[in-house]
């Protein structure tokens, strides 16, 4: 089975460079495998592509040394050269996840075959709208949010006229009903936020500043991953 295939978005770090208080990238990546994360997204606006690519490899490596290769996608924002030089390098890139604005997704299947995990970020102005209609044949997952405007992304979920627009708990509960593939919502998400967040029936959390920059890495994924498998079992009974 391919890892688009068995990919699991419900816990998912995103993380470069700037984001770890100094910490290397790697002992970040490991400490949220260990805690319980189950897809890693890389993402740096301040990195060249050269440091993209071996920041990539040793999250891979991370990633790897918990025996978690087969169950735990690493994907990259955005830079459809940084993966592709990385998998030329025999680092075990899954995909791409890429923005309204970044390289078609079209584009990013073609490249990085059929096997490759495509995320994109729905469009803010007319969510609901947006999921309901797009053809999402070459998507495995919508990124959605902010759930609360955050200082890692300051521009996420912005509208034409610059403004942020931040996703209810209400709305997330329509977009979970109506959108045809998984859904992640992130956006300055905090441990308090699982609970509510996780009944709304979307698929998972992502975060960045929560994980990366806690001082215990590890203990604040194992928190959050156990928050959220808590309320959706409580949810199934």
């Amino acid at each position: 089975m391919s890892m688009r295939e068995n990919l699991d978005i419900s816990a998912y770090l995103v993380l470069g460079p700037e984001n770890t208080l100094g910490r290397p990238v790697e002992d970040i990546v490991r400490a949220a495998v260990r805690g319980g994360f189950t897809c890693v997204q890389i993402r740096s606006k301040e990195a060249s592509a050269r440091e993209l690519i071996e920041c990539t490899g040793r999250a891979a490596e991370a990633i790897a040394s918990e025996h978690r290769a087969e169950r735990v996608a690493l994907l990259v924002d955005d830079r459809l050269d940084v993966v592709l030089a990385a998998r030329m390098q025999g680092v075990k890139v899954d995909g791409i996840h890429v923005g309204q604005t970044d390289i078609p997704v079209d584009v990013c299947r073609r490249l990085l075959g059929e096997d490759a995990i495509v995320g994109l970020s729905a469009r803010t102005e007319e969510l609901l709208d947006y999921v309901r209609t797009v053809n999402t044949e070459e998507i495995d997952y919508f990124g959605a949010g902010p759930l609360h405007e955050t200082a890692t992304k300051p521009d996420c979920g912005m509208d034409s006229a610059g403004h942020v627009i931040t996703r209810s708990f209400e709305e997330l509960r329509e977009l979970a009903k109506l959108s045809p593939i998984p859904v992640v919502v992130g956006g300055g998400v905090k441990l308090a936020d699982i609970p509510e967040l996780a009944q709304t029936g979307v698929d998972g959390f992502f975060l960045v500043s929560a994980v990366a920059g806690a001082e215990h890495p590890e203990q604040a994924a194992r928190e959050l991953v156990s928050a959220w498998k808590k309320q959706k079992q409580n949810d199934s009974r």
